[in-house]
């Protein structure tokens, strides 16, 4: 309640919030590298592109929230709109993979917008893997299974005119779960209304979204509609539900302009980047990945020749002539 209300330290917070933006705008990708266990910042394969993956359910505000963040960032409150926001649930919604580079011009890192989760865990989990597994594309077309035959025509003509094809593929490097707080309140107090709560928790426990022990960063949406007390609620709830710090892994970032919401997203967003740092994978030519892979390759080759050795002396035995009969009396 403290976070919301408190105004005796909010010119401290602002000197904050100023340092970790700029610490932001500086960032580059392997910034936040931790050379542990031997290991040093040659040994990873450090991306030029840090891509961030946005992930939840239709109306969550993942499109809105790329708007904030891209318009704190580059110091433009009167800045357009850059991702299409869709106003009522009756509207398209995002159907193509979207990348928006953070802030606009850079290189340094990236923001993917995707297509709405569904309620059907099994379409979502289909589509999670795949983009975890194989990278995600600007202007990739995600249909699903379920779409009428009406949809799918509809992104089809929608999809003459992107050119996926030439866009470069990207690995996703950390997962930020967009969450309504609206929608989450009225799970926690309408036991009709609780199918939204377990298709996030579903989605957010899926195995692929985390990246060894770290798991995505929630941010709490559309806080601005709730009582203080309600927003406090909401964050309790879904750290419980997900298994998560409501304090440094959840993120209330309402449509306000406001010193709490720009420290949100600051922390959030240095939050995301300093854990996709910290999980960079190794490169294949590195020593440490070498090392491993020869080790594996001389047990392999061990258990083998053990095999082979064992098929010989089982060979030889059974061409043994026994004379059982003359034998027997020592049975």
């Amino acid at each position: 309640m403290k976070s919301y209300d408190d105004d005796d330290i909010s010119h401290v917070r602002f000197v904050n919030v100023q340092e970790i933006k700029e610490e932001i705008l500086r960032y580059k990708p392997g910034s936040f590298l931790e050379e542990a266990g031997g290991l040093q910042r040659s040994d990873y394969d450090i991306p030029k592109t840090t891509t961030l993956l946005l992930i939840g359910p239709r109306g969550s505000g993942k499109s809105s929230l790329v708007n904030k963040i891209s318009r704190f960032l580059e110091h433009d409150e009167f800045a357009s709109e850059r991702a299409q926001v869709s106003y009522n649930l009756s509207g398209d919604g995002t159907h193509f993979l979207h990348e928006y580079m953070i802030p606009k011009g850079s290189t340094s890192f990236s923001v993917f917008d995707t297509r709405s989760l569904s309620e059907d865990s099994s379409e979502n989990f289909k589509l999670l893997r795949n983009w975890m597994t194989k990278g995600v594309q600007h202007g990739r077309m995600v249909m699903r299974n379920s779409d009428s035959p009406t949809v799918k025509t509809i992104m089809k003509n929608k999809a003459r005119h992107t050119l996926h094809s030439s866009s470069k593929k990207r690995m996703v490097n950390f997962v930020i779960f967009v969450v309504d707080g609206v929608s989450v309140l009225k799970a926690m107090t309408d036991e009709d209304s609780t199918q939204y709560t377990k298709t996030v928790s579903k989605a957010f426990n899926y195995p692929y979204l985390s990246f060894k022990d770290d798991k995505p960063v929630v941010v709490i949406t559309h806080g601005d509609e709730l009582a203080p007390a309600d927003r406090v609620l909401v964050r309790i709830h879904l750290g419980e539900l997900l298994g998560i710090s409501p304090v440094t892994q959840i993120f209330d970032i309402p449509d306000n302009n406001d010193v709490p919401t720009d420290t949100a997203i600051v922390k959030m967003l240095r939050h995301s980047l300093e854990h996709a740092d910290r999980n960079l994978p190794l490169k294949k030519d590195s020593p440490v990945t070498m090392i491993v892979t020869i080790a594996l390759i001389v047990v392999i080759v061990v258990l083998l020749l053990l095999k082979l050795t064992n098929k010989g002396v089982a060979g030889r035995q059974s061409h043994i002539h026994r004379d059982w009969a003359k034998i027997r009396h020592i049975w």
